[in-house]
Parts: structure tokens; C-alpha cells; sequence
């Protein structure tokens, strides 16, 4: 059985062409992210010795990546975003590759007529890499099952936008590496079980009051003027109306299934655990490279007052591992957040 354990990350800068510009041998602090639906990042801190300072001082925004490693196996990358060199020591921040559709826009018309969601996504990101691909792949992990129109004109919107248009709508993704990894938003398959045992230093369970609408409105076209909704006045939570508007959306019905699949996601009120602040016990029984967002685990915990037993699904990963100094050895801790929406089932 795997267990979280606790790794050991390296990092590695490259160029676009592929070629190294410089390991981090010494690395005093360095930490990774996976988050659903936005731009992970992560942060490396490097004390440069020999010629390494030399080529390290030649690294670039953009031009430059980070790739890092946990016992071996590519866990995160991403183009260099910032940089800031000290007297002994270089902090690097990257985002991962969905950050280069951040700075793309679409490079021709796409019109999408009644069809599953998933086909528009996959669209934006092979279009938005066509010009200029760092290197990337795509992994449809099944259809979204929420079907609409959808119409993209060049020029017109960063494509990270528009992909995330999708991602309130319809689909879930995330970034391991290179590849771009696509859900549906109701995807439940379960990669282990936790328990308050696995969280040693106690977690948080909160109910996301302000993430909840009975009702939604979702209004597309030109000028909003295409409009549709779903849901109303709730028996147990009476009516909270939220309103969206996204111009790709160019007809009622595919309005309407988007406030549909708005209404699952915020009805009931979702509630997630958040472990950021603790360090899942390297004993529980998950391996870390599977956590992956959009993946889920089922979470039983009876610490708090708000008692949970449920199948929520991972909406973000936070490694981080320090050298240590003097007397204090380093460390790596993993850290996890979960949360329940109404697409998760109860378990």
C-alpha cells in the first residue's frame, strides 16, 4: 500500500530549447503547487556554488523554466515568471505551462454548435500552443457531459479566459507537468481514504456560504443579450439569485446548461476541509503523486463539531521541503485541500 511518505524534490532550469542551464544543488527551501481550475506555482530558493552562480545569473523570465522532481519522477513545470537574485542566494518563481495561455489569444474563428464541452477546451489549448508550443499534451479523461455552443473570434480575449469560462460551466482541469489534464466537474473516482488520523495537527471544516446560489442566471452573446437560468426559491435556503456573464455563450439553451451546471456546484453550500496549514501525516495512505485535482478522496472526520464522512475531491496540492539550518533538519511537508460540492456523492 502507498503511503504519502516523505520525498525528496530537486529542480532543474531549462531552456525553451530544451537544453539545462543549471541544476539547483543546493537548495535551501522549494516548494510546489496543483490547483484546479487556476495556475499552480511554485518557488525555489538556491545558494549558487562554483560556476553555477555564473549560469544562474544568466537565467530569464519566460525564456527559462523550472522543472522539479519528487524521488525521481517529474511532479511540476513551468516558465520562470520572476526572479530575484541576493548576495548568496537566487529565489526563482514559476507558474505552471497554463500561464502561456494567459499571454495567448485565440488565432482563429471557432464556432461550436450543441456540443459537449470538452471539444471547445481541448480546442482553445491546441490553438493557443499552435504558434509557439513550449512543449505540451492533453489528457481527456472523459466528456464533460454538458453540452452548449460556444464561438471564439481571433484576436478577441486571452485564451486562459475563455478556458476558464469553460471551467465555471461545464469542465474541471488541472496541470501535472506538460500535460494539461481535462474533466468533467462531476468526475468522483477516488484515489484512498484519510481520516482525522491523518491529519496530526488537527484540520478545519467550513461551510462556503458565499459560494451558494439557489438560482442562476447566465447571460451570453453580445451585450448579455442571450439569457438563461436555472433553479429559484430553494424550501430549506429560500432564493439566492447569482448572475454570470459570458459573451462565447451564443444561445438560450447553451445558457441554460451552463446555469445548470453552475446550480450543481453551489447547491447545497459547499463545504471543504482545508489542511493547508497541516502536514498530512506521511503515514496516510495516499500516494502523493496521485493527487491530483478533480481526483477524489474520502475524507471521515469526527474532530470537530461539524461531523463529515464524505467523497470530496482535491482542489489543491501544496508540497514544500526545507534544508534546514544549523541544528534543524529539513524537512517536507504535504498539505491537501478538499472540498465538497453537490456534484460529490456522500459516502
Amino acid at each position: 500500500m502507498a503511503v504519502a511518505g516523505c520525498g525528496t524534490n530537486t529542480a532543474r532550469i531549462v531552456d525553451r530549447t530544451g537544453g539545462t542551464i543549471s541544476d539547483a544543488h543546493v537548495l535551501t527551501e522549494i516548494e510546489w503547487t496543483r490547483s484546479l481550475d487556476e495556475t499552480s506555482t511554485a518557488r525555489v530558493v538556491i545558494n549558487p556554488s562554483g560556476d553555477c552562480c555564473e549560469r544562474l545569473g544568466e537565467v530569464r523570465s519566460w525564456r527559462h523554466s523550472l522543472a522539479i522532481w519528487r524521488d525521481g519522477t517529474l511532479a511540476w513545470s513551468g516558465p520562470i515568471i520572476q526572479v530575484d537574485w541576493r548576495q548568496g542566494e537566487i529565489e526563482i518563481f514559476a507558474s505552471d505551462i497554463s500561464a502561456w495561455l494567459a499571454r495567448r489569444v485565440p488565432h482563429s474563428d471557432m464556432v461550436f454548435t450543441d456540443t459537449d464541452l470538452m471539444v471547445p477546451a481541448q480546442a482553445l489549448i491546441e490553438d493557443g500552443f499552435a504558434p509557439d508550443d513550449p512543449g505540451h499534451t492533453v489528457q481527456v479523461v472523459g466528456p464533460a457531459r454538458v453540452r452548449g455552443s460556444r464561438s471564439y473570434t481571433t484576436d478577441v480575449g486571452q485564451t486562459l479566459d475563455h478556458l476558464l469560462d469553460l471551467a465555471d460551466t461545464g469542465i474541471d482541469f488541472t496541470v501535472i507537468g506538460q500535460t494539461f489534464v481535462l474533466l468533467p466537474e462531476d468526475h468522483s473516482a477516488s484515489i484512498g481514504r484519510l481520516d482525522d488520523g491523518d491529519f496530526p495537527d488537527g484540520l478545519v471544516v467550513s461551510e462556503d456560504g458565499a459560494s451558494l446560489g439557489t438560482r442562476w442566471v447566465v447571460a451570453g452573446g453580445q451585450n448579455a443579450a442571450v439569457i438563461g437560468s436555472a433553479g429559484g426559491s430553494h424550501p430549506y435556503y429560500g432564493l439566492l439569485e447569482r448572475y454570470l456573464e459570458e459573451s462565447s455563450v451564443p444561445d438560450v439553451a447553451s445558457a441554460e446548461a451552463a446555469a445548470a451546471s453552475k446550480l450543481r456546484t453551489s447547491l447545497p453550500v459547499p463545504v471543504f476541509i482545508d489542511s493547508q496549514e497541516v502536514t498530512l501525516s506521511p503515514q496516510a495512505a495516499v500516494d502523493v503523486a496521485q493527487l491530483v485535482p478533480g481526483w477524489c478522496i474520502d475524507v471521515t472526520s469526527a474532530q470537530t463539531c461539524r461531523q463529515i464522512s464524505q467523497r470530496l475531491k482535491i482542489v489543491g496540492v501544496k508540497v514544500v521541503e526545507t534544508g534546514g539550518s544549523g541544528d534543524t533538519p529539513g524537512s517536507e511537508s504535504v498539505q491537501v485541500q478538499v472540498a465538497a460540492t453537490g456534484a460529490e456523492a456522500t459516502v
